[in-house]
């Protein structure tokens, strides 16, 4: 004799619960996966401390889905001054402008969501082990990202943080020695060659009044002779060969 078999109950859809929890976390990682890959970085390959004209290769990426990069201000570090800083190329139509602590790349707004990429020249860097550009990052619609942070720390909790652009650098070469800041004068500006030899001003200055003081001279030992021959003529022709006789006898 069978026993009657229970009737099953319903299953439970696991596995469409286990597919719909790994699609909601893939919808998660993508939706925060391009705010917390973007960042702002500083390159130059083999860079060391005291190294001199070394370019670097700033980049920064855009974050904004409705406006483009139109500005990017950079604070130096110490040791190097806005004047050591020279422009080599960057996005169509921007130009470097220097400021009090660093200098601002700027130009046209480029297309939502294409990277700001400019190179610069740096006359040389200063003795440090790395180099820290802190950056504001600026867009069409007025939106700033802040690339200021010293160290990468998740800043949003996402892994979403902000650190400045930092440029490691290998010791400096043996006898590596740092010149003086500021660019250098041009020959042209050289006070060594543009100015005259030692002491010729001075003598050109105190031979100007001689020089006067000569031409006033001339003019009166012109005059005493020019004087003595209207008196000749107006003394007559007596008066005159006297006074001419007199003039030789006292010659001789």
């Amino acid at each position: 004799m069978h026993r009657p078999i229970p009737p099953r109950g319903p299953r439970r859809p696991r596995r469409t619960g286990v597919l719909a929890a790994a699609v909601l976390a893939l919808a998660l990682s993508v939706a925060t996966a391009g705010p917390a890959s973007a960042h702002a970085e500083v390159e130059a390959k083999g860079a060391r401390a005291l190294d001199r004209n070394v370019e670097l290769t700033f980049s920064a990426e855009s974050e904004s889905g409705s406006a483009g990069i139109t500005r990017l201000e950079v604070v130096l570090p110490e040791g190097i001054l806005p004047g050591d800083i020279t422009y080599e190329e960057g996005p169509d139509g921007w130009k470097l402008v220097p400021a009090d602590q660093g200098y601002a790349v700027s130009g046209p707004e480029l297309a939502v969501g294409e990277d700001a990429e400019y190179v610069v020249t740096v006359r040389q860097l200063p003795d440090a082990e790395s180099l820290v550009f802190k950056t504001l990052q600026s867009y069409g619609d007025g939106e700033v990202d802040r690339w200021i942070e010293l160290e990468d720390t998740g800043g949003d909790g996402h892994g979403h943080g902000h650190p400045a652009p930092r440029l490691a650098l290998k010791p400096a070469a043996p006898g590596a020695k740092p010149v003086s800041p500021g660019p250098d004068p041009s020959p042209s500006a050289d006070p060594a060659t543009d100015a005259p030899p030692s002491g010729k001003q001075e003598t050109r200055a105190a031979a100007q009044p001689a020089a006067d003081g000569a031409e006033k001279d001339e003019g009166t030992s012109l005059a005493v002779p020019v004087g003595a021959a209207l008196a000749v003529l107006l003394l007559g022709g007596g008066g005159g060969a006297w006074w001419l006789r007199r003039r030789r006898n006292g010659s001789a």
